[in-house]
């Protein structure tokens, strides 16, 4: 066989142990100089860039490693900083840098929405009409030269592509994205330019938006972008990288003016493979080939796997193939050795970012030798191990459910849980969580370690209730909640009670920032087990006359922020975790709450990326919430949230929904939902949320009340809601207390100005 190269497109860069997070946190609470810190981020990278040379793969990318996210380094390279931040940006660039990621005092943070249907979220620029791009920094040749420098590496710079650069910003019409792209193109052209005088051989170019829906006048725009690229710099050697899908157009994509296309082939349904086979690849590129899947925790199956190379090599020219993983490793795991409990057979199913890197180097040795790989033997033992796991064949995970009683229309059950509940106009509420202390924290560790034990630690979450009860009636919040002091994760804590499930010990991966999660696996079927939440939320209701909340996580999030299984369809794991979730539901209401939230804040997120696919999806997502709550009394009023999508874009799904109340996050794109609800009127309960919990910075009542006016423009005021963005875990308690106090007088303002307007 011809020799074949071997490619990684992105990295974890967390750390193992999450020694990233750990120093950002550390100098923003200000107990690591910056002096300090920027040194011991560049031992991070070094590393970092040690694993990936100790992994045996050709190519290893540099310039993805950031200090918060990657299209916030472009956005700040290319000079895009907006207006509000303009003066700080002029005295002091990180602290400019990070004031953009968090937020400042009368600066609120850049918009964060979730990067295509993955579960990491991305700093969206900002654009408006002055918006001029420069390159006032290269950070990728700063990666790139200390790579060669330190480690004598040649890396392969990775930058995200013009394209979906101004796809996924905001401030851009529809008519002016054209214009905006090729205003970049100089300043790509000087990036490159610079990397190959450094010696960069590959630059990667990332452009995912052409996997969405790409109208066909954008084709030509691509054209001329690359072809101006490749003039300017002719000895670049451009790597077009795609990835979440099948892209569109990709007869003629293959025609652009670059030396390689990268392409994925396992999200992608079969359909870039299958346009390859039947109308082949040019000669003169090289297909970077995304076999090994970059977003999943599954070994991968090694006979599929050579199975498409087989394919794929006998449309592509000899020395023309790279073996990659399907999409950037940052969305998996660091490594897998560290993984020394829980089921044997599960864990041993497990490739997280290095493993993949092995597995790409095994594969390339079997391509090219054509003999047996022990590594890859291995793999078709444990996926056979996991395929006849007994978790995956329960009899009492069947798709079938019985057919339970439609609710009354809104309007009829508003009247009755209005009758029953007696809320003000406008009523306040929170979105669940509550701050979770240091010693609340250390209770959850010393208990895990057998330090204390089981009645000892409620006790602690018992007396943590009782506080923030009090402390809510005291703030004059309306419908209250536990807390949620019980749990580390809103996916992890239900999964830990639910059947079919598995919980990795330092699988974690970033969400946002310095936000890491560490996803349950789905495993096997999933089925209820005993009562979830019944004890705490009857525990919390005792203790006041305002109703509490029960507090659940969707279906569809349970899925999402999950590594599920591969073996069966999404849908069919959703509808077994909604009847799971609807034992609970039903057992809430028999124990006496009035009140129940299940939240769906990743509905949107992992719809699919073309539009024609959304029908079939939000059908099945809809149907399983709707699901989870089926049975209920009319008096029962049902909650939901939702935060960090583009929710105009899924309105009628919310509708069909049927929830009495959804909370959304609002804060950092308010005008925009404003907008589309005063074109398409929402009819239920609904809270806007009126401040960014994910700044430090705590918004006056005032702001907030203009927050709520605008909100009252569009929504009636029978039918709005107060609440936060999202709920306030990671937030400090004097933080939260301070902001909540603000929220309920902005609240009470509110209803005089109704009260007077009457």
């Amino acid at each position: 066989m011809a020799k074949v190269k071997t490619a990684a497109l992105g990295y974890p860069r967390i750390g193992e142990k999450r020694e990233w997070k750990l120093l950002l946190e550390s100098y923003w609470g200000g107990k690591t100089n910056r002096e300090d810190f920027l040194a011991q981020m560049k031992e991070l990278r070094i590393r970092r860039l040690k694993r990936l040379q100790a992994s045996g793969i050709d190519y290893i990318p540099v310039g993805d490693f950031t200090l918060y996210d990657s299209m916030l380094d472009h956005s700040a390279a290319f000079g895009l900083i907006p207006d509000r931040f303009a003066g700080l940006a002029s005295q002091d660039a990180l602290d400019a840098y990070f004031a953009m990621a968090r937020g400042a005092s009368g600066a609120p943070a850049c918009e964060m929405t979730k990067w295509f249907d993955t579960n990491y979220h991305y700093l969206v620029p900002e654009w408006t009409a002055s918006s001029t791009p420069s390159l006032v920094r290269n950070p990728w040749l700063e990666a790139f030269l200390e790579a060669k420098r330190e480690l004598g590496i040649v890396g392969r710079p990775v930058l995200i592509g013009p394209y979906t650069f101004v796809r996924l910003s905001k401030g851009i019409s529809g008519g002016a994205l054209a214009e905006k792209v090729l205003a970049l193109v100089p300043v790509y052209i000087q990036a490159v330019s610079e990397l190959v005088d450094a010696g960069a051989e590959w630059i990667q170019i990332d452009e995912p938006s052409l996997v969405t829906d790409v109208p066909a006048e954008h084709i030509e725009l691509l054209r001329t972008v690359y072809e101006q690229i490749k003039a300017a710099a002719p000895a670049a050697k451009l790597l077009l990288q795609t990835y979440f899908g099948p892209v569109a157009h990709l007869e003629k994509i293959k025609l652009l003016p670059v030396d390689g296309i990268g392409l994925d082939f396992v999200r992608d349904g079969g359909a870039n493979a299958e346009a390859i086979e039947n109308s082949g690849w040019p000669a003169d590129k090289t297909l970077g080939a995304g076999i090994v899947d970059g977003r999943g925790i599954w070994r991968v199956d090694p006979d599929a796997a050579l199975g498409k190379l087989e394919s794929l090599g006998s449309n592509v020219a000899p020395g023309k193939l790279i073996l990659q993983p399907s999409c950037s490793l940052l969305h998996v795991p660091v490594s897998s050795k560290l993984e020394t409990t829980g089921d044997l057979i599960v864990r041993h199913s497990f490739a997280f970012a290095d493993e993949k890197l092995e597995e790409l180097v095994a594969l390339a040795s079997v391509w090219e030798s054509g003999k047996a790989s022990a590594r890859l033997e291995e793999n078709r033992q444990a996926l056979a191990a996991l395929q006849a796991h007994p978790a995956r064949n329960r009899a009492e995970a069947s798709s079938s459910a019985a057919v339970r009683a439609e609710r009354a229309p809104f309007e009829e059950r508003r009247v009755l849980q209005q009758n029953k509940f007696k809320l003000p106009p406008l009523p306040t509420t929170t979105i669940g969580s509550l701050p979770q202390t240091a010693d609340i924290r250390r209770a959850r560790v010393d208990w895990r370690k057998g330090h204390i034990g089981q009645a000892k630690y409620e006790e602690i979450l018992r007396e943590k209730t009782e506080l923030w009860i009090k402390r809510q009636e005291e703030l004059g919040i309306d419908v209250l909640v536990h807390g949620e002091f019980e749990r580390t994760d809103m996916v992890e804590h239900f999964g830990h009670l639910l059947d079919g499930y598995h919980f990795t010990g330092n699988g974690w991966v970033q969400s946002y920032g310095s936000r890491c999660v560490k996803p349950p696996v789905i495993y096997g079927d999933v089925v209820a087990r005993g009562a979830m939440t019944v004890a705490d939320t009857v525990y919390a209701q005792s203790l006041t006359s305002r109703p509490v909340k029960g507090m659940l996580t969707g279906p569809i999030t349970m899925l999402a922020w999950s590594f599920s299984r591969d073996d069966l369809p999404k849908s069919e794991i959703a509808f077994q975790i909604a009847r799971a979730l609807n034992v609970e539901v039903l057992r809430l209401e028999e124990a006496g709450i009035g009140m129940i939230q299940v939240d769906e804040p990743a509905l949107r997120e992992i719809a699919p990326l073309r539009r024609g696919e959304w029908k079939e999806y939000l059908g099945w997502a809809v149907g399983a919430f709707r699901m989870s709550v089926s049975g209920v009394k009319n008096e029962t009023q049902i909650h939901t949230h939702m935060c960090y999508c583009d929710f105009h874009e899924i309105l009628p799904a919310i509708e069909a929904m049927d929830a009495d109340v959804i909370s959304l996050e609002t804060s950092r794109s308010h005008g925009a939902l404003v907008e589309a609800l005063r074109e398409e009127p929402y009819a239920n309960g609904i809270g806007l949320g009126v401040y960014d919990i994910h700044s430090p910075v705590v918004p006056d009542a005032q702001e907030m009340l203009g927050v709520i006016r605008s909100a009252l423009a569009v929504v009636p005021s029978e039918r709005l809601w107060v609440n936060p963005d999202c709920g306030l875990k990671t937030r400090g308690e004097a933080e939260a207390l301070a902001a909540l106090k603000n929220m309920t007088e902005a609240a009470s303002l509110a209803r005089q100005e109704l009260a007077v307007g009457k």
